[in-house]
């Protein structure tokens, strides 16, 4: 008996087999895992909407009782105004960086994890199904608090186009950057230890309460080298008109960060690093 001739596939036949037949980009799988992310959310709408406003308020009546009129101009505005849009910004990236980090952290405690990686979808989806999640999130609480203060404080939005720019961008960025939290936690605990010493000291200490140039040196220095201040600054331009920085300078140095932390991402998902059971 002779054995049998195995012939080598042609090079057409082998690209062939290694297409997939949802095609280049799996829209079906990416609509289903940017939907769960956004209804994971929605589901709780009371902590993850209305708990962000309602802490936001508090900061503005606290600080509004606690100065009162006394506070004078700062970058020649009221207080109140120039307080605004940093409460904003810091409360877009909390609510980002938590939405991303707690799906991943809560499947991987869960156990569940298996039913992102199992589908057939690519590092590049997953990756864009968990930031339409995270960007949605920020958009709904920004424009909410945008309302409130524009009902509150009688204050508009000065740019638009660069206020949504800077949101989206902040939420890309933390967004991204929750991601990588929630890979490289095993548990909650290590999640809640990256939240209360990196995003808070972050979102606090950039320039949301204060003009960064009435920091002493080197402080001062050191914040423009704080992408997260560039974000808190060019969400002030974007509504009040005014910024410490340059708002091109703050666009590259947010665009550069955000490229940095979503190509890490990426890389991550791609090789499944601390995510394959």
């Amino acid at each position: 008996m002779q054995p049998t001739e195995t012939r080598p596939e042609s090079p057409a036949a082998i690209r062939q087999m290694g297409v997939r037949r949802f095609g280049r980009v799996n829209w079906l799988g990416l609509y289903t895992l940017a939907r769960r992310e956004i209804m994971r959310f929605m589901n709780v709408w009371q902590q993850t909407v209305l708990a962000p406003l309602m802490t936001s308020a508090l900061f503005v009546a606290v600080f509004a009782l606690a100065l009162g009129r006394d506070r004078g101009a700062v970058m020649g505005l009221p207080y109140l105004v120039f307080l605004g849009p940093g409460i904003l910004m810091m409360t877009v990236i909390q609510n980002a960086f938590a939405n991303t980090s707690s799906s991943i952290i809560s499947a991987k405690m869960q156990g569940n994890i298996v039913d992102t990686l199992m589908p057939p979808l690519s590092a590049t989806e997953i990756l864009a199904g968990y930031l339409i999640g995270a960007v949605v999130r920020a958009l709904i609480v920004a424009g909410a608090i945008a309302a409130g203060m524009a009902l509150v404080l009688g204050q508009g939005v000065a740019h638009p186009l660069w206020a949504l720019c800077f949101v989206v961008l902040g939420a890309l960025l933390m967004g991204g950057l929750g991601l990588l939290g929630g890979i490289v936690a095993q548990k909650f605990d290590q999640m809640a230890a990256i939240t209360n010493f990196v995003v808070t000291p972050l979102s606090f200490l950039s320039g949301t309460f204060y003009s960064v140039e009435a920091l002493p040196e080197p402080f001062r220095t050191l914040a423009h080298w704080n992408p997260v201040f560039y974000l808190i600054d060019g969400a002030r331009y974007g509504i009040a008109g005014v910024s410490d920085a340059p708002v091109l300078r703050g666009l590259a140095v947010c665009g550069g960060t955000v490229a940095l932390v979503l190509w890490t991402g990426w890389r991550w998902l791609d090789s499944g690093y601390r995510m394959k059971p």
